[in-house]
């Protein structure tokens, strides 16, 4: 009996081990993206894209129509590491996507052609740390 109940207890043990602690430093990963903005860029505003416990990450800004604007990536991994940022309009109609044919950019451009709140929503292809950071710029 004694045989049996000490692999089962071992295999028990194991299983209850902590899941190690992922943390992601995306505050870092924002202002690390600030610079790396092409040339001709303003910087407008960070973003920090901490999704370890989302599926998406979204923010707001209002855009002006006659505005380029552009969204870079930034995360830990080869850029940009399965995060695939999109631009939508007030209708929550997608303008614009880092990913294209299936490949993901590390940044992309928007030519604005009406002025309002858009919509910038990061998610995650897998495999993704669910972290990274981005920058957003804008030239007239």
């Amino acid at each position: 009996m004694k045989k049996i109940v000490l692999p089962i207890l071992c295999l028990a043990f194991l299983g209850m081990a902590p899941v190690p602690f992922q943390d992601c430093n995306s505050e870092s990963l924002a202002t690390s993206c600030i610079p790396k903005l092409a040339n001709g860029f303003n910087f407008l505003k960070s973003y920090k894209v901490d999704g370890l416990a989302k599926d998406k990450v979204e923010y707001s800004y209002v855009f002006t129509q006659g505005t380029q604007y552009m969204i870079n990536l930034c995360a830990n991994g080869n850029p940009p590491d399965g995060i695939v940022v999109a631009i939508f309009d007030k209708e929550r109609n997608k303008v614009a996507s880092s990913k294209i044919n299936g490949q993901a950019a590390a940044a992309i451009a928007y030519s604005c052609n009406a002025t309002g709140i858009y919509y910038i929503q990061y998610t995650f292809d897998e495999p993704s740390a669910h972290c990274g950071g981005s920058a957003l710029g804008f030239k007239r």
